[in-house]
């Protein structure tokens, strides 16, 4: 990709929330270096949401750029266990449940990455090589001081809450890492600003030059107002359906999709300002709002699904149609069911909480008519169209 200078770092800066040694970076782009770009991942779950392709597309940009970018696998510092955010300490994991979801974060990031142009490593390539002696001399080249000034070590400390010694080494064998890699820049979530700070102090040590430092923000699920997360439902999966994948885009406030536009989209900003524009003078944002989906849907699935997508969506909600094909559930209820229970049984929902927060909202219809009671009991013989906001819709009977 033929960019001047000043093109480049328009498209580093996009979207970054932290862009810490930029001076560094820009002496090495002058000299035409070919950058070393790493992101880690720990494979704690198995599965990746659009919360986490947010810095996976910063990745692919560096990419696209020209640059050589590392998706490290960390699965030695998966069995640490990541403090960051955490007011307690988190349970490490199996070496074989490290494997195991370490195959299924591969296998996702390539509908983003550039297999061919991806060097992919674990750190468990160095790490495991490590003799004691080593660790301590890692060990000696930071304080405990510095690690404390983490704010969420300073709060169990001053609470009198429990932080075990091998948490402080989580950030000390992340910045190794970039070390060992001999990194430029390093990527991130605002969350780990502090252990990427850690990698460009332990680089010096080690007598290299500092990493470039650049964090994306923490993407805010389909609620618009916390961060995605599979425990709170709020989330799309890289892996759904297609239609559900369009359904939830849709969903989610027009507020929020010009925030989706910048993080996920690979739009130039000019097209996404020319959107807004039109947003401005009138166009309905609910077609806009169709090109973000396509888009998306395209990039995890491919083109034609899409568009089947997108066709199925209008005829469901914008025609209001009731697909044929529409999924039957029977759930047995015995002297009679509650609604949240009902919801949660046929799949509608992860959680009673889940349930009652969309009735609570109004997002919940049977045959078309709102729910807005959440102590609503139904009883054998129930039959009927339940539906969810405006993507999940099932036929119910209760027997």
């Amino acid at each position: 990709m033929n960019k001047t200078l000043d093109e480049q770092l328009a498209l580093i800066r996009r979207g970054a929330e932290d862009f810490i040694g930029e001076a560094e970076l820009l002496e090495r782009l002058k000299a035409g270096k070919t950058l070393r770009i790493k992101l880690g991942m720990d494979p704690t779950a198995p599965d990746l949401h659009f919360g986490h392709t947010v810095v996976l597309n910063k990745l692919r940009q560096f990419q696209d750029l020209g640059h050589q970018v590392i998706f490290l696998v960390g699965d030695f510092t998966a069995q640490i266990g990541d403090p960051s955010g955490k007011n307690v300490t988190r349970p490490p994991l199996s070496k074989e449940q490290v494997l195991t979801n370490a195959q299924t974060y591969q296998d996702q990031v390539f509908k983003i990455l550039d297999l061919e142009k991806t060097e992919v490593r674990f750190n468990s390539e160095w790490m495991d090589k490590m003799t004691a002696a080593d660790m301590v001399r890692l060990t000696s080249k930071y304080t405990v001081a510095r690690i404390l000034e983490r704010d969420d070590f300073q709060k169990r400390y001053s609470e009198n809450r429990p932080i075990a010694v091998h948490e402080f080494l989580y950030s000390l064998t992340q910045a190794y890492d970039s070390v060992a890699l001999n990194c430029d820049v390093e990527l991130g979530g605002t969350d780990q600003k502090f252990n990427l700070l850690v990698g460009r102090d332990i680089q010096r040590e080690y007598g290299l030059l500092p990493q470039t430092v650049i964090t994306m923000p923490i993407l805010e699920g389909l609620d618009g107002v916390q961060k995605m997360s599979k425990s709170l439902g709020n989330y799309i999966g890289i892996f759904e359906p297609a239609n559900e994948m369009f359904g939830k885009i849709m969903s989610i406030s027009d507020e929020l999709m010009w925030r989706w536009f910048l993080l996920l989209s690979f739009r130039p900003l000019a097209e996404i300002e020319q959107l807004k524009a039109e947003a401005a003078q009138g166009r309905n944002p609910r077609d806009i709002k169709f090109e973000l989906a396509h888009e998306l849907v395209s990039r995890f699935h491919d083109h034609a699904a899409a568009d089947a997508a997108q066709e199925a969506f209008i005829n469901r909600f914008a025609k209001g149609e009731v697909p044929e094909d529409l999924e039957t559930v029977s759930l047995k209820a015995g002297d009679g069911i509650g609604i949240a229970h009902m919801l949660k049984e046929a799949g509608l929902v992860d959680s009673t909480s889940e349930a009652f927060r969309m009735i609570k909202q109004g997002a919940v219809k049977i045959d078309g008519e709102k729910v807005d009671n959440k102590d609503l009991q139904l009883s054998a013989g129930f039959s009927g169209i339940v539906q969810v906001g405006k993507r999940r819709m099932i036929r119910i009977e209760i027997v």
